[in-house]
This record gives C-alpha cells, sequence and structure tokens, in this order.
C-alpha cells in the first residue's frame, strides 16, 4: 500500500452533504443515480453520478447525509457534469454503501 503525507491528506476536501435530489440515470453504461447534494453555504449544491442503485431506491436516498470529495475537477459522465464524487465501499456482493456520518453534522463540514 503506498503511503502519503499528512499534508497530501489535507488537500483532499472530504466534505458532509445532504442528498437533495435523486434519479435514475437511464444513459448510464452501468445502473446509476443522478443525484444532486448540499454541501452548505461554501460549497454550495453539486451533481454527481453514483452507482448505487442495488442498495438504495431514490426516495430513500432524499436527506441522506453523504460524504463526498468537492475538490475533483468536473468530470463529463454521458449526459451529465459530475461536478463531486460520492463516497462509498463495495461489500462482498460489489454492491456499494454509502460512506455516511453516524450522527448529525452541519452542511459542508470537512473531514479531518
Amino acid at each position: 500500500m503506498k503511503q502519503i503525507s499528512f499534508d497530501e491528506f489535507l488537500k483532499v476536501e472530504l466534505r458532509v452533504g445532504k442528498i437533495i435530489s435523486a434519479e435514475i440515470f437511464a444513459e448510464a453504461k452501468k445502473p446509476a443515480y443522478i443525484l444532486e447534494v448540499d454541501f452548505g453555504d461554501e460549497v454550495g449544491t453539486r451533481k454527481s453520478g453514483a452507482q448505487v442503485t442495488d442498495l438504495y431506491s431514490p426516495s430513500e436516498l432524499i436527506g441522506k447525509l453523504v460524504v463526498g470529495v468537492v475538490n475533483f475537477p468536473k468530470k463529463q459522465i454521458g449526459s451529465i457534469m459530475s461536478e463531486c464524487l460520492i463516497t462509498g465501499f463495495h461489500d462482498e456482493r460489489s454492491q456499494v454503501a454509502l460512506c455516511v456520518p453516524d450522527k448529525p453534522v452541519p452542511l459542508g463540514t470537512k473531514l479531518l
């Protein structure tokens, strides 16, 4: 495993956001949703494609707190411009479980 310095880690802006909309990403090559995530006043609302369809329905994603990387460059994914990366972990069946805070925290809070 490659090691990084703490200063390198600090460059990654991992922030808490709340999913405000989730819809099926019909044009995606692999099943996915288009998510709009509110990261608070400093960062604002960002859009992302997320391959979390195995474990979540759009309706249960609304209002969920998630952890996202907000300082990657924008990336064109099909018909949408992804503006952040929502984090998650693959389970034993390669289904993605979202990385979420286990208690309420203010939107935009940075992971340290």
